[in-house]
This record gives C-alpha cells, structure tokens and sequence, in this order.
C-alpha cells in the first residue's frame, strides 16, 4: 500500500489547481482520473473554445488553460494516474484508503474530490449505431485535424454551436442539424453562426451514415420533407453528455442529486475527505472554474492541518515564498 498526502480525484481546473496548492504546502500528491489526459472536461469537451471569466485572463483557450496548471504544479511534481478510476474508499487508522480499478491501494492523509460532473458519456447519434468505421466524433480535441472536411454537426446547444464558429474557418463545409426549430444555445452565438457560410438545417434528423470504413456521406431527413445526401468527411454528434457519479455514490458521502455537499471548509461528512469545483453542493454555489479555484485551496489548507495538526491553515502568500 502507498502512502500519499493527498489524493485528488479528478484531474480538470480544480484538481490541477489544489495539485499546486497542495504542493507548495508541502504535501506529496497523487492526481487521479479516468480520463486519458488532464483537463477534465475543458479538455474533454472544448479544449479549443475561449474561456473569459478565469481572472487574469481577458480570454483563453481551455486548452492553454489546462496547460498552464499543469505546468504551475510541475515544480512539485505531481504523480498523475490517469485513464485510472478510484473504485472504493474505506479507513485504516483513521485514514482513508483508496483502492484504484488497477488493484493499487493509496493511503492517505487526505482526499480531496474534485470530480466536476463526475463520470461522463456522450449521448450516442442513433443513425450511427450500425455504422462500424471512424468519422464520428463527440469532441474535438485538435481543430486542424478537421481541416479541409465536410463536416456534418448535430445538435442545437452551446457546443453545437461552438464548433461551428470554430470549425468553419477550417473546413470545406459546416452543415449544422437540429431536431427542432429553436435551439438551447445562447443567442449571440447563433447569431454569430447565421451570419457565416454555415448552412443550418432545423426540423430534420441524421437518417444514415453512409461509408464503411470511413464516413462518406449522410441522409438528412427533414419534417415533412425529402430525404437529402449530403457529402461527410466528419460527424460532430454534439448532443450532449449524461453524467453520474460512478463509484463515489458509494463512498457513503451526503449527496445534493449529483453534487457532494460541503461546509465552508470544504469537508464533507466522510472524515478526511474534502470536495471542490463544480461537483460540490453549499448555499450559494456558483458552479465556475473561478469558483473552483478558490474552493480548491480552502480544501488544502483545511486537508494540511488535518494531515499535520502543527501547520497553520495560512501558509503566507505565495510571493513571500520567493
């Protein structure tokens, strides 16, 4: 069984942030996530799209984002476990202990939670459930790959709508369908995307993907209308993710629907562990990475005094640090 500091579980904006933090506390720090790579779901879901609410940053991309606080908290180098699942927690002594799915034991001084949505999956495109080859993406991590395609985005939300603003520089062709007439993105950015060549088909479904391989082509299906081949190199299925806990439902912490509850010092009511970022639930939440960042260093300094009751919960400012 290895001994750790601090375990964080999960690995976006606030688990690399309280990666940091827990570093220049002094604190050895093990970084744990099922994704392959860090970033969460900024990585994940629009790693190319700008973020502007981060302070100090008029606008940035969420890629650069994430690479930022990997590269603050290199300096204590964090061990990063990754495409790894913490499975089960229980106590030795006092402290808890974390079983990983690849059979390791973590014990720890302190847990610190910081999940986002938790385990998330994207909704499947029903037309593509028979189609075997590549072309069909959730994501996309690397807008150049896509340079030059024909790209067919489904979906009516804020991610639809941004990898069409992202996308359409780049690409031969963005067709853009929706199932309905209205759609749940904010209204500057559909605004924005009506007015470049982007052709916006509404009232209409993917009947089938054609290609086997690769994606060749699609048939859109619109109400009450004719069936139309349209030419595909890529399919952007941006129809959202559903999101769950996974094996933290049973780690016995007092739940709000999908969010772990906390006081102020970011303690649940599992002794030693701490949550922060948006998958936590206190009157008041405001569910920003800015937030989460704030969060995150309340839950170190509160995690060293426990790990060492002789620290002080202030450890000075950074600057001071040199």
């Amino acid at each position: 069984m290895r001994e750790i500091d601090v375990a964080i579980v999960g690995a976006g904006p606030s688990g690399l942030f309280a990666a940091y933090y827990a570093g220049f506390r002094g604190l050895s720090v093990a970084v744990i996530d099922a994704l392959p790579e860090p970033g969460g779901q900024v990585t994940a879901m629009y790693p190319e799209k700008m973020i502007f609410d981060v302070a100090g940053f008029p606008a940035i991309k969420g890629r650069d984002l994430v690479a930022n606080l990997v590269e603050q908290a290199a300096p204590f180098r964090p061990d990063y476990l990754l495409g790894v699942r913490a499975q089960e927690l229980s106590y030795l002594d006092g402290r808890p202990v974390l079983r990983l799915d690849t059979g390791e034991e973590l014990l720890c001084g302190s847990v610190i939670i910081t999940g986002g949505l938790g385990s998330f999956t994207p909704r499947p495109l029903p037309a593509a459930a028979t189609f075997a080859g590549t072309g069909i993406v959730f994501f996309v991590p690397h807008l150049a790959d896509l340079a030059g395609h024909d790209v067919l985005i489904v979906g009516g939300g804020d991610s639809a709508f941004d990898w069409a603003l992202a996308l359409q520089p780049l690409a031969r062709s963005v067709t853009l369908v929706h199932r309905r007439e209205k759609f749940r993105a904010h209204a500057a950015t559909v605004a924005r995307v009506q007015q470049l060549p982007v052709r916006i088909v509404v009232n209409a479904e993917i009947a089938k993907i054609h290609g086997e391989l690769v994606v060749t082509g699609a048939d859109i299906a619109v109400k009450g209308g004719p069936v139309e081949t349209l030419p595909v190199t890529t399919v952007v299925a941006a129809l959202g993710f559903t999101a769950d806990l996974g094996p933290l439902a049973d780690w016995g912490l007092e739940l709000d629907r999908r969010h772990i509850r906390v006081d102020s010092t970011m303690a649940t009511n599992r002794p030693r562990v701490f949550a922060a970022g948006d998958i936590t639930e206190y009157p008041g939440k405001v569910r920003l990475i800015a937030t989460g960042f704030g969060e995150a260093a309340t839950a170190v300094n509160n995690a060293a005094v426990l790990i060492d009751p002789s620290a002080h919960l202030f450890p000075g400012h950074s600057s001071d640090a040199g």
